[in-house]
């Protein structure tokens, strides 16, 4: 049986009553009014509540066409349903087009009523639905979900948040893992293109004979296997954001097609001879240096230009060394949650290593990082002994009969020993430094007990 509250404004007090008890015995709640006024006050009284407002077209003190902009601004979730003794079919083309969910006669059929009232409920539950999950994505993706509170991050975003209530092209630069679309998603939901599709594209995802394609879209018979049209990412994203990830990635002739869509919104998908319009923003993000990449011809400068209208330095974990601890304990109850463990948080010693480790692979490191050591904490607090090989450091310092003792054995041991401090016990690297196989130095540590 259905549910929830329904506001039916009617004059004709027999007939509201009538309305009235009908729509209840289906189960709903509903709230009554004689008049324009004083529908208009109960509805923003239970503006939270009513799902549907039926009202008649000829009330006392206002015309229910004129009223239908009035309660939709004051409950714009509900649906309206208008009612008439005579209807016209001017005025039903009318209230369609403002906004009405149906135009109905009265006493035309009381099972019809029922199942439009029905239908117009169930719209505006989804409707709510809907908008709940947007403020919910809002807020996991505002520039106040953020954590940590550095000056370079706090820094970082004064600056996007200018830029996010405009149009204007952002170029966000930054290492690789440092939430570079974190930053674009706050930038789209602070935008007025909020409930308009982000769309995130990785350039160097796609193989660079495909990405075009996929950028642009193509008509049926451009090349051999398009056997259907197809919108491109481009298109996908009309009307709200398209964040394009690693740009520095895009092929010079690629780069040339994309500079004209940031100059006229237009572009001309493979296979076609007429261009496609969009409405779209541009937030690009690149882990290089694209002047540098200009000036050497391997980005065109004009398209850099172009891009680098409003530039956001996103910082690396590195230079952010006070965001370590909150984002670490962060990451910790986030996965003792997925896990279903409980784990209170990281002892001084475990903090510490972190804090001093070097985060090459900056926030998605350390997240990594903080879900192998979830996965195998014994305890309810995270120690040394659950974080990764790499966190272990070597002591540089040679003993006294090391010092002493210059065979190639010692000498080797030592300088093994010495690269992989260096490194911060990470082996890969230490083999590339050293000019061995890794799986040489693996042995090599076995060897010499390191």
């Amino acid at each position: 049986m259905p549910t929830g509250t329904l506001l039916l404004i009617d004059d004709e007090t027999t007939l509201r009553q009538a309305i009235s008890r009908m729509l209840e015995l289906e189960g709903y709640t509903v709230l009554q009014a004689p008049d324009a006024r004083r529908g208009l006050e109960t509805l923003r009284q239970y503006a939270e509540e009513v799902l549907v407002v039926l009202s008649d077209v000829k009330l006392p003190d206002g015309y229910g066409l004129d009223l239908l902009p009035r309660y939709k601004q004051v409950a714009p979730l509900a649906e309206v349903i208008l009612l008439t003794a005579y209807g016209t079919i001017p005025d039903g083309v009318r209230a369609m087009k403002e906004g009405a969910f149906d135009y109905l006669t009265k006493g035309d059929s009381d099972d019809q009523l029922v199942v439009v009232v029905d239908r117009a409920a169930e719209k505006a539950r989804l409707q709510r639905r809907v908008a709940d999950l947007e403020k919910k994505v809002g807020a996991q993706y505002s520039f106040e979900s953020m954590i940590g509170h550095s000056a370079a991050l706090t820094q970082a975003k004064k600056l996007a948040q200018r830029a996010a209530p405009t149009d204007s092209t952002v170029l966000l630069e930054g290492p690789t893992g440092s939430g570079k679309e974190l930053f674009a998603q706050a930038i789209h939901q602070a935008s007025a293109r909020r409930s308009k599709p982000f769309v995130a594209v990785n350039c160097s995802a796609f193989p660079k004979d495909l990405l075009e394609s996929e950028l642009f879209g193509y008509r049926k018979g451009a090349f051999t296997g398009a056997l259907a049209d197809k919108k491109g990412l481009l298109e996908e994203a009309n009307s709200g954001t398209l964040f394009l990830d690693e740009i520095g990635e895009l092929e010079l002739n690629v780069q040339a097609k994309f500079l004209r869509v940031l100059e006229t919104q237009q572009f001309t998908k493979l296979g076609d001879t007429k261009p496609t319009t969009v409405n779209v923003r541009i937030v690009a993000a690149t882990n290089r240096n694209l002047r540098q990449e200009a000036e050497l011809g391997h980005f065109r400068p004009d398209l850099y230009y172009r891009l680098s209208v409003f530039t956001v330095p996103v910082p690396g974990l590195n230079e952010r060394r006070e965001d370590v601890d909150e984002l670490a304990n962060y990451f910790l109850q986030f996965f003792a949650a997925k896990l279903r463990r409980r784990l209170s948080g990281l002892e001084p010693e475990a903090l510490d290593q972190l804090r001093r480790h070097d985060w090459r692979g900056n926030v998605r490191e350390l997240k990594n990082v903080l879900e192998r050591a979830a996965i195998l904490a014994d305890g309810d607090t995270l120690t040394t002994d659950d974080l990764p090989a790499e966190f272990h450091h070597f002591a540089p310092e040679p003993t006294t009969d090391e010092a002493s003792d210059r065979t190639l054995r010692t000498m080797e041991k030592r300088q093994i020993r010495l690269v992989l401090h260096e490194t911060g016990g990470n082996k890969m690297e230490a083999a590339r430094q050293l000019g061995i196989g890794t799986k040489t130095l693996y042995r090599k540590i076995q060897e010499y007990g390191l």
